[in-house]
């Protein structure tokens, strides 16, 4: 006599109601898995996650109360046994490289297929790591750049950094999508973090604060980070 396998229990965490749902519809038509909570904010997923014992959390990465690798690297304390996979926007390395120290097991990016993200739900649950396809590849070659000891805005992270040095510059969205090879959204998306962080309202108080940071300036060893030693 064969015992079926108890479902995989999957938490979804993320902070727009239209993936929250589609993910969840995804998961919940395939054999094998059980959605136990939907969650919109970091908060939630630990409070929810505490409640219904997941074995995978789905994580996104930009929530309101706590973000998505503050809520990985309190998870790791609080269930070191559930697995969180993150499945975001933020396509740059230094977001895999934070939400991996935080703890989490895997890396995929918003729109992956359905094969894929059942696969990886499965691989993280069985304790493999798992870094989507076109992330790899870039993620081993920052690793294998030197990085700076010390940084202007510490608050920034290394891409946020980037991306304000080139805001200095003068540069548009577009721009800085181009030449670092993201989407517009996700510069868009980094700005709006880099204004949270630095209070500033705007664009000109942005380049204001950053000048005065001395950002903005070729090979000026206080930005921290070698992308701005060329102008575009």
């Amino acid at each position: 006599m064969t015992v079926d396998a108890a479902p995989i229990r999957v938490l979804i965490a993320d902070d727009h109601l239209v993936v929250r749902r589609g993910i969840g519809a995804l998961l919940t038509s395939l054999a094998g898995i059980e959605v136990v909570a939907e969650v919109s904010t970091g908060v939630e997923a630990l409070r929810e996650a505490q409640l219904t014992r997941p074995d995978v959390i789905i994580m996104d990465l930009q929530m309101p109360d706590l973000d998505g690798i503050e809520a990985t690297r309190r998870l790791g304390v609080l269930l070191p046994d559930v697995a969180v996979l993150v499945l975001t926007m933020f396509e740059d390395d230094d977001s895999v490289l934070s939400a991996m120290r935080a703890g989490a097991r895997g890396y995929l990016l918003k729109g992956v297929q359905q094969g894929e993200l059942l696969a990886a739900v499965h691989s993280v649950v069985a304790g493999h790591v798992v870094i989507g396809p076109g992330i790899a590849g870039r993620l081993v070659s920052y690793l294998s750049v030197p990085q700076p000891v010390t940084a202007a805005l510490p608050e920034l992270t290394q891409r946020e950094r980037d991306i304000l040095d080139r805001i200095a510059r003068g540069q548009s969205n577009g721009a800085i999508a181009a030449t670092l090879g993201v989407t517009s959204k996700t510069v868009a998306n980094h700005v709006s973090t880099i204004f949270a962080k630095l209070r500033v309202a705007s664009r000109a108080e942005a380049i204001d604060r950053a000048r005065r940071e001395g950002f903005g300036r070729i090979d000026d060893p206080r930005r921290g980070g070698p992308s701005g030693s060329a102008a575009p």
